[in-house]
Protein backbone atom coordinates (compact mmCIF):
# COMPACT_ATOMS: atom_id res chain seq x y z
CA UNK A 1 0.00 0.00 0.00
CA UNK A 2 1.44 3.29 -0.80
CA UNK A 3 0.58 5.81 2.29
CA UNK A 4 1.01 9.75 2.36
CA UNK A 5 1.25 10.62 6.25
CA UNK A 6 1.91 14.10 7.09
CA UNK A 7 2.95 14.66 10.29
CA UNK A 8 3.20 18.19 12.43
CA UNK A 9 6.64 18.78 13.28
CA UNK A 10 7.38 20.25 16.84
CA UNK A 11 10.68 21.56 16.63
CA UNK A 12 12.91 20.66 19.35
CA UNK A 13 10.46 19.27 21.38
CA UNK A 14 9.74 15.23 21.81
CA UNK A 15 5.93 15.51 20.69
CA UNK A 16 3.75 12.36 21.31
CA UNK A 17 2.14 13.04 18.50
CA UNK A 18 5.15 12.75 16.23
CA UNK A 19 6.73 9.96 18.21
CA UNK A 20 3.13 7.93 17.52
CA UNK A 21 3.06 9.10 13.22
CA UNK A 22 7.11 8.14 12.67
CA UNK A 23 6.57 4.20 14.79
CA UNK A 24 3.88 3.82 12.96
CA UNK A 25 5.31 4.92 9.72
CA UNK A 26 8.48 3.01 11.00
CA UNK A 27 6.47 -0.36 11.24
CA UNK A 28 4.61 -0.24 7.97
CA UNK A 29 7.58 0.52 6.06
CA UNK A 30 9.34 -2.72 7.80
CA UNK A 31 6.50 -4.35 6.47
CA UNK A 32 7.03 -3.36 3.06
CA UNK A 33 4.41 -0.84 2.54
CA UNK A 34 5.55 2.83 0.80
CA UNK A 35 5.13 5.36 3.26
CA UNK A 36 5.54 8.99 2.81
CA UNK A 37 5.95 10.63 6.15
CA UNK A 38 5.87 14.33 5.39
CA UNK A 39 6.82 17.17 8.04
CA UNK A 40 4.88 19.91 8.15
CA UNK A 41 5.87 23.31 10.38
CA UNK A 42 9.60 22.16 11.71
CA UNK A 43 11.30 18.67 10.78
CA UNK A 44 10.37 15.74 13.28
CA UNK A 45 12.29 15.43 16.69
CA UNK A 46 11.95 11.37 17.47
CA UNK A 47 13.94 9.27 20.14
CA UNK A 48 13.99 6.05 17.69
CA UNK A 49 15.27 6.03 13.70
CA UNK A 50 13.11 8.83 12.09
CA UNK A 51 11.70 7.86 8.51
CA UNK A 52 10.43 11.26 7.99
CA UNK A 53 11.28 12.79 4.60
CA UNK A 54 13.75 15.99 4.59
CA UNK A 55 11.35 17.92 3.08
CA UNK A 56 9.54 20.50 5.28
CA UNK A 57 6.17 21.91 3.53
CA UNK A 58 4.18 24.92 5.40
CA UNK A 59 8.11 25.65 6.66
CA UNK A 60 7.05 27.58 10.49
CA UNK A 61 8.91 30.35 9.60
CA UNK A 62 6.87 30.68 5.82
CA UNK A 63 4.24 30.39 7.46
CA UNK A 64 4.37 33.16 10.01
CA UNK A 65 5.50 35.71 7.71
CA UNK A 66 2.67 35.03 5.77
CA UNK A 67 0.82 35.62 8.52
CA UNK A 68 2.40 38.67 9.53
CA UNK A 69 2.74 40.60 6.41
CA UNK A 70 0.79 40.28 2.77
CA UNK A 71 4.36 40.84 1.30
CA UNK A 72 5.40 37.36 2.09
CA UNK A 73 2.60 36.20 0.76
CA UNK A 74 2.84 36.95 -2.76
CA UNK A 75 7.21 36.55 -2.87
CA UNK A 76 8.65 34.26 -5.09
CA UNK A 77 9.62 30.11 -4.62
CA UNK A 78 12.63 31.01 -4.98
CA UNK A 79 13.15 33.34 -2.07
CA UNK A 80 11.14 31.30 0.11
CA UNK A 81 13.65 28.96 -0.10
CA UNK A 82 15.71 30.52 1.94
CA UNK A 83 13.94 30.39 4.81
CA UNK A 84 12.32 26.79 3.86
CA UNK A 85 15.35 25.06 4.14
CA UNK A 86 15.64 22.06 7.34
CA UNK A 87 18.74 23.52 8.47
CA UNK A 88 17.49 27.51 8.62
CA UNK A 89 14.11 25.90 10.53
CA UNK A 90 16.21 24.33 12.84
CA UNK A 91 18.34 26.98 13.49
CA UNK A 92 15.22 28.87 13.90
CA UNK A 93 13.50 27.58 16.40
CA UNK A 94 17.25 25.31 17.86
CA UNK A 95 16.46 26.70 21.19
CA UNK A 96 12.75 26.77 21.53
CA UNK A 97 9.11 27.28 19.98
CA UNK A 98 6.30 28.30 21.72
CA UNK A 99 3.37 26.48 21.59
CA UNK A 100 1.09 28.26 23.39
CA UNK A 101 -2.48 28.20 21.53
CA UNK A 102 -3.24 31.73 23.24
CA UNK A 103 -0.75 33.21 20.93
CA UNK A 104 -1.66 31.01 17.93
CA UNK A 105 -5.46 32.13 17.38
CA UNK A 106 -5.26 33.61 13.97
CA UNK A 107 -2.75 31.71 12.31
CA UNK A 108 -4.95 28.78 13.65
CA UNK A 109 -7.64 30.02 11.90
CA UNK A 110 -5.66 30.76 8.55
CA UNK A 111 -4.51 27.49 8.24
CA UNK A 112 -7.91 25.82 8.64
CA UNK A 113 -9.41 27.86 5.57
CA UNK A 114 -6.78 25.78 3.61
CA UNK A 115 -7.17 27.78 -0.33
CA UNK A 116 -8.92 31.15 1.28
CA UNK A 117 -6.48 31.27 3.88
CA UNK A 118 -2.93 33.48 4.30
CA UNK A 119 -1.09 30.62 3.91
CA UNK A 120 -2.39 29.31 0.13
CA UNK A 121 0.95 29.63 -1.01
CA UNK A 122 2.14 27.00 1.10
CA UNK A 123 -0.55 24.56 0.13
CA UNK A 124 0.02 25.41 -3.68
CA UNK A 125 3.55 24.35 -3.07
CA UNK A 126 2.72 21.07 -0.81
CA UNK A 127 0.30 20.15 -4.04
CA UNK A 128 2.95 20.73 -6.79
CA UNK A 129 5.53 18.41 -4.96
CA UNK A 130 3.23 15.74 -4.35
CA UNK A 131 2.55 15.71 -8.32
CA UNK A 132 5.75 14.86 -8.90
CA UNK A 133 6.02 11.92 -6.08
CA UNK A 134 4.17 8.30 -7.05
CA UNK A 135 0.29 8.73 -6.30
CA UNK A 136 -0.81 7.54 -2.70
CA UNK A 137 -3.24 4.67 -2.04
CA UNK A 138 -4.70 7.26 0.89
CA UNK A 139 -4.12 10.37 2.47
CA UNK A 140 -3.37 10.66 6.28
CA UNK A 141 -3.57 14.21 8.22
CA UNK A 142 -2.01 14.05 12.29
CA UNK A 143 -4.89 16.32 13.61
CA UNK A 144 -8.01 18.13 12.71
CA UNK A 145 -5.85 21.51 12.65
CA UNK A 146 -4.86 20.63 9.53
CA UNK A 147 -8.31 19.49 7.95
CA UNK A 148 -8.27 22.45 5.58
CA UNK A 149 -5.80 20.54 3.51
CA UNK A 150 -8.40 17.45 3.28
CA UNK A 151 -10.66 19.11 -0.02
CA UNK A 152 -7.30 20.49 -1.53
CA UNK A 153 -5.46 17.19 -1.59
CA UNK A 154 -8.40 14.71 -1.90
CA UNK A 155 -9.48 16.78 -5.33
CA UNK A 156 -5.75 17.10 -6.16
CA UNK A 157 -4.55 13.69 -5.57
CA UNK A 158 -8.32 11.81 -6.37
CA UNK A 159 -7.56 9.92 -3.07
CA UNK A 160 -9.52 9.26 0.04
CA UNK A 161 -8.18 11.37 3.20
CA UNK A 162 -7.78 9.99 6.80
CA UNK A 163 -7.72 12.28 9.99
CA UNK A 164 -6.06 11.03 13.22
CA UNK A 165 -7.73 12.56 16.20
CA UNK A 166 -4.62 12.61 18.95
CA UNK A 167 -5.26 15.26 21.60
CA UNK A 168 -6.39 18.63 19.29
CA UNK A 169 -8.69 19.85 21.32
CA UNK A 170 -6.20 20.52 24.41
CA UNK A 171 -4.82 22.97 21.95
CA UNK A 172 -8.52 24.34 20.23
CA UNK A 173 -9.34 24.84 23.89
CA UNK A 174 -6.83 27.10 25.39
CA UNK A 175 -7.14 30.04 21.82
CA UNK A 176 -9.12 32.68 23.06
CA UNK A 177 -12.59 32.18 23.07
CA UNK A 178 -13.64 33.61 19.21
CA UNK A 179 -10.83 31.87 17.97
CA UNK A 180 -11.93 29.03 19.42
CA UNK A 181 -15.58 29.26 18.53
CA UNK A 182 -14.11 30.14 14.57
CA UNK A 183 -12.22 27.35 14.48
CA UNK A 184 -14.43 24.96 15.86
CA UNK A 185 -16.79 26.35 13.29
CA UNK A 186 -14.30 25.50 10.33
CA UNK A 187 -13.74 22.36 11.34
CA UNK A 188 -16.75 21.23 11.24
CA UNK A 189 -17.63 22.68 8.58
CA UNK A 190 -15.35 20.51 6.46
CA UNK A 191 -15.87 17.36 8.30
CA UNK A 192 -17.88 16.35 4.95
CA UNK A 193 -14.04 16.47 3.19
CA UNK A 194 -12.43 13.54 5.36
CA UNK A 195 -13.35 9.96 4.40
CA UNK A 196 -12.50 8.49 7.63
CA UNK A 197 -11.39 9.65 11.15
CA UNK A 198 -8.73 7.56 13.40
CA UNK A 199 -9.31 8.56 16.92
CA UNK A 200 -6.27 7.01 19.49
CA UNK A 201 -8.68 6.07 22.06
CA UNK A 202 -12.37 4.81 22.58
CA UNK A 203 -12.65 7.66 25.02
CA UNK A 204 -12.18 9.93 22.44
CA UNK A 205 -14.37 8.44 19.73
CA UNK A 206 -17.19 9.33 21.84
CA UNK A 207 -15.59 13.09 22.97
CA UNK A 208 -14.95 14.28 19.04
CA UNK A 209 -18.22 12.82 17.98
CA UNK A 210 -19.46 15.51 20.26
CA UNK A 211 -16.91 17.97 20.00
CA UNK A 212 -16.64 18.26 16.37
CA UNK A 213 -19.87 17.02 14.84
CA UNK A 214 -18.55 14.04 13.46
CA UNK A 215 -21.12 11.13 11.87
CA UNK A 216 -20.29 8.13 14.33
CA UNK A 217 -20.33 5.81 11.07
CA UNK A 218 -16.79 8.07 9.72
CA UNK A 219 -14.71 7.07 13.00
CA UNK A 220 -13.15 4.04 14.14
CA UNK A 221 -10.51 3.82 16.65
CA UNK A 222 -6.58 3.25 15.69
CA UNK A 223 -5.00 2.36 18.98
CA UNK A 224 -1.94 3.77 20.23
CA UNK A 225 0.97 1.66 19.72
CA UNK A 226 4.92 1.48 21.14
CA UNK A 227 8.22 0.35 19.67
CA UNK A 228 9.13 -1.93 22.64
CA UNK A 229 12.83 -2.80 21.00
CA UNK A 230 15.21 -2.12 23.96
CA UNK A 231 12.56 -2.06 26.94
CA UNK A 232 13.36 -4.46 29.50
CA UNK A 233 11.71 -7.79 29.54
CA UNK A 234 11.75 -8.42 33.29
CA UNK A 235 12.32 -6.74 36.53
CA UNK A 236 13.28 -7.58 40.00
CA UNK A 237 10.81 -6.71 42.68
CA UNK A 238 11.05 -3.53 45.42
CA UNK A 239 10.68 -4.84 49.03
CA UNK A 240 8.11 -2.70 51.22
CA UNK A 241 11.48 -1.71 53.08
CA UNK A 242 12.77 -0.20 50.12
CA UNK A 243 12.90 3.56 49.41
CA UNK A 244 10.22 4.58 47.16
CA UNK A 245 11.02 6.55 44.16
CA UNK A 246 7.91 8.27 42.41
CA UNK A 247 8.65 9.33 38.58
CA UNK A 248 6.82 11.41 35.81
CA UNK A 249 7.88 11.70 32.37
CA UNK A 250 5.77 14.23 29.94
CA UNK A 251 5.71 17.76 29.41
CA UNK A 252 6.04 19.78 32.28
CA UNK A 253 3.11 22.42 31.72
CA UNK A 254 -0.02 22.54 34.04
CA UNK A 255 -2.25 20.23 32.28
CA UNK A 256 0.07 17.49 32.58
CA UNK A 257 -0.72 17.99 36.61
CA UNK A 258 2.96 17.94 38.10
CA UNK A 259 1.51 20.63 40.48
CA UNK A 260 -0.66 17.67 41.68
CA UNK A 261 2.15 15.25 41.97
CA UNK A 262 4.35 17.70 44.11
CA UNK A 263 1.03 17.93 46.35
CA UNK A 264 0.66 14.04 46.87
CA UNK A 265 4.60 13.73 47.14
CA UNK A 266 4.53 16.28 50.23
CA UNK A 267 1.58 14.01 51.81
CA UNK A 268 3.27 10.49 50.84
CA UNK A 269 6.42 12.03 53.06
CA UNK A 270 4.98 14.17 55.41
CA UNK A 271 1.24 12.27 56.48
CA UNK A 272 2.04 9.02 55.56
CA UNK A 273 5.32 8.66 56.51
CA UNK A 274 7.22 7.58 53.36
CA UNK A 275 10.25 9.43 54.82
CA UNK A 276 12.26 7.53 51.96
CA UNK A 277 10.73 8.63 49.34
CA UNK A 278 12.30 10.39 46.00
CA UNK A 279 10.35 12.02 43.61
CA UNK A 280 11.91 12.14 39.67
CA UNK A 281 10.70 14.16 37.07
CA UNK A 282 11.65 14.48 33.34
CA UNK A 283 10.69 16.15 29.78
CA UNK A 284 10.16 19.25 28.04
CA UNK A 285 9.89 22.22 29.54
CA UNK A 286 8.78 25.11 27.61
CA UNK A 287 9.95 28.73 27.69
CA UNK A 288 6.23 29.93 28.80
CA UNK A 289 6.45 27.13 31.93
CA UNK A 290 9.42 27.81 33.63
CA UNK A 291 7.91 30.05 36.03
CA UNK A 292 5.49 27.11 36.92
CA UNK A 293 8.28 24.50 37.63
CA UNK A 294 10.21 27.41 39.51
CA UNK A 295 6.92 27.51 41.94
CA UNK A 296 6.93 23.76 42.02
CA UNK A 297 10.29 23.62 43.17
CA UNK A 298 10.26 26.71 45.70
CA UNK A 299 7.44 24.72 46.89
CA UNK A 300 8.93 21.44 47.95
CA UNK A 301 12.08 23.95 49.40
CA UNK A 302 9.50 25.39 51.58
CA UNK A 303 8.14 21.76 52.73
CA UNK A 304 11.89 20.66 52.89
CA UNK A 305 11.96 18.22 50.59
CA UNK A 306 14.06 20.00 47.88
CA UNK A 307 16.82 17.79 47.95
CA UNK A 308 13.95 14.67 47.30
CA UNK A 309 12.98 15.77 44.12
CA UNK A 310 15.71 16.07 41.00
CA UNK A 311 14.08 17.59 37.06
CA UNK A 312 16.20 15.57 34.80
CA UNK A 313 15.01 17.67 31.66
CA UNK A 314 14.75 16.57 28.58
CA UNK A 315 15.73 12.85 27.92
CA UNK A 316 16.63 10.21 25.06
CA UNK A 317 14.95 6.76 24.12
CA UNK A 318 18.37 5.00 26.04
CA UNK A 319 17.95 7.85 29.04
CA UNK A 320 14.42 7.27 28.98
CA UNK A 321 14.40 3.79 29.49
CA UNK A 322 17.07 3.64 31.86
CA UNK A 323 14.73 6.70 33.84
CA UNK A 324 11.23 4.73 34.05
CA UNK A 325 13.64 1.68 35.04
CA UNK A 326 14.58 3.12 38.31
CA UNK A 327 11.20 3.67 39.35
CA UNK A 328 9.00 2.16 41.62
CA UNK A 329 5.94 4.06 40.28
CA UNK A 330 4.72 6.33 37.96
CA UNK A 331 1.88 8.96 37.73
CA UNK A 332 1.29 11.91 35.39
CA UNK A 333 -1.66 13.12 36.91
CA UNK A 334 -2.91 15.30 34.14
CA UNK A 335 -6.08 18.18 34.82
CA UNK A 336 -7.42 16.86 31.59
CA UNK A 337 -9.04 14.04 30.07
CA UNK A 338 -5.85 13.11 27.99
CA UNK A 339 -6.78 10.47 25.08
CA UNK A 340 -3.46 9.79 24.32
CA UNK A 341 -1.19 8.87 27.46
CA UNK A 342 1.74 7.24 25.23
CA UNK A 343 4.08 7.65 28.62
CA UNK A 344 1.47 5.02 30.47
CA UNK A 345 2.30 2.58 27.99
CA UNK A 346 6.17 3.19 28.37
CA UNK A 347 6.49 3.21 31.98
CA UNK A 348 4.37 -0.10 31.94
CA UNK A 349 6.72 -1.83 29.40
CA UNK A 350 9.05 -0.53 31.83
CA UNK A 351 7.36 -3.20 34.28
CA UNK A 352 6.62 0.14 36.42
CA UNK A 353 3.18 -0.20 37.93
CA UNK A 354 1.17 3.12 37.10
CA UNK A 355 -1.80 5.74 38.88
CA UNK A 356 -3.58 7.59 37.13
CA UNK A 357 -6.37 9.79 37.12
CA UNK A 358 -9.92 8.36 36.04
CA UNK A 359 -10.66 10.19 33.12
CA UNK A 360 -9.93 10.47 29.52
CA UNK A 361 -7.82 7.52 28.05
CA UNK A 362 -5.95 6.00 31.17
CA UNK A 363 -9.15 3.97 32.26
CA UNK A 364 -9.50 2.20 29.18
CA UNK A 365 -5.21 1.44 29.16
CA UNK A 366 -5.71 0.42 32.63
CA UNK A 367 -8.55 -1.35 32.01
CA UNK A 368 -7.23 -3.67 29.03
CA UNK A 369 -3.53 -3.87 30.74
CA UNK A 370 -4.11 -4.41 34.38
CA UNK A 371 -1.14 -2.69 34.85
CA UNK A 372 -2.25 0.07 37.29
CA UNK A 373 -4.71 2.27 39.35
CA UNK A 374 -6.92 5.31 39.11
CA UNK A 375 -7.97 8.02 41.30
CA UNK A 376 -10.70 10.57 41.42
CA UNK A 377 -8.87 13.35 39.09
CA UNK A 378 -6.95 16.08 40.82
CA UNK A 379 -7.13 14.73 44.43
CA UNK A 380 -3.88 15.05 45.72
CA UNK A 381 -4.28 13.05 49.15
CA UNK A 382 -6.21 10.32 47.11
CA UNK A 383 -3.30 10.44 44.69
CA UNK A 384 -1.09 9.95 48.01
CA UNK A 385 -3.09 7.25 49.38
CA UNK A 386 -2.81 5.04 46.61
CA UNK A 387 1.14 5.41 46.14
CA UNK A 388 1.85 4.74 49.67
CA UNK A 389 -0.75 1.72 48.96
CA UNK A 390 1.82 0.06 46.16
CA UNK A 391 4.35 1.15 48.47
CA UNK A 392 3.26 -1.21 51.41
CA UNK A 393 1.82 -3.65 49.49
CA UNK A 394 5.04 -5.23 47.46
CA UNK A 395 2.96 -8.15 46.01
CA UNK A 396 0.01 -5.93 44.70
CA UNK A 397 2.57 -3.78 42.95
CA UNK A 398 4.60 -6.88 41.72
CA UNK A 399 1.34 -8.15 40.26
CA UNK A 400 0.90 -4.53 38.39
CA UNK A 401 3.99 -5.03 36.99
CA UNK A 402 3.66 -8.06 35.47
CA UNK A 403 0.40 -7.25 34.04
CA UNK A 404 1.06 -4.43 33.27
CA UNK A 405 4.37 -5.79 30.91
CA UNK A 406 2.33 -8.15 29.44
CA UNK A 407 -0.39 -6.25 28.89
CA UNK A 408 1.18 -3.13 26.84
CA UNK A 409 2.97 -5.87 24.61
CA UNK A 410 -0.38 -7.87 24.10
CA UNK A 411 -2.72 -4.94 23.32
CA UNK A 412 -0.33 -1.68 22.83
CA UNK A 413 3.10 -2.67 20.47
CA UNK A 414 3.33 -0.96 17.83
CA UNK A 415 2.68 -4.02 15.71
CA UNK A 416 -1.06 -3.64 16.62
CA UNK A 417 -0.86 -0.51 15.96
CA UNK A 418 0.38 -0.92 12.51
CA UNK A 419 -2.16 -4.09 12.10
CA UNK A 420 -5.32 -2.31 12.70
CA UNK A 421 -3.92 0.86 10.81
CA UNK A 422 -3.64 -1.40 7.64
CA UNK A 423 -7.15 -2.42 8.47
CA UNK A 424 -8.68 0.86 8.19
CA UNK A 425 -6.33 2.00 5.31
CA UNK A 426 -7.45 -1.03 3.61
CA UNK A 427 -11.84 -0.60 3.88
CA UNK A 428 -11.35 3.31 3.27
CA UNK A 429 -9.77 2.84 0.05
CA UNK A 430 -11.81 0.37 -0.93
CA UNK A 431 -15.30 2.61 -0.08
CA UNK A 432 -12.97 5.18 -2.42
CA UNK A 433 -12.51 2.54 -5.32
CA UNK A 434 -10.06 3.15 -8.28
CA UNK A 435 -8.44 6.56 -8.61
CA UNK A 436 -10.26 9.40 -9.61
CA UNK A 437 -7.25 10.79 -11.84
CA UNK A 438 -4.67 8.86 -13.75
Amino acid sequence: MHILSITAGAANMYCGSCLRDNALAAELIARGHDVLLLPLYTPTRTDERNVSDPHVFYGGISVFLQELSPLFRRTPRLLDRLWDAPSVIRAATGRSVSVDPAKLGALTISVLRGEDGHQRKELYKLIDWLKTQPRPDVVVLPNSLLIGLASPLREALGRPVCCTLQGEDLFLDGLPEASREAALDLIRAKVADVDRFLPVSEYYVDFMVGYLDIPRDRISVLPLGVNLEGYPERRRAVSSGAELTVGYLARVAPEKGLHVLADAFRALRDRLGVIGARLEVAGYLAPEHRGYLAEIEAKLASWGLEDAFAYRGVIDRARKIEFLSGLDVFSVPSAYPDPKGIFVLEAMACSVPVVQPRHGAFPEILERTGGGITFEPHDADRLADELAALHREPDRAEQLRRQGAYGVRKHYSVGRMADRAIELFGEVVASAGPAAVS
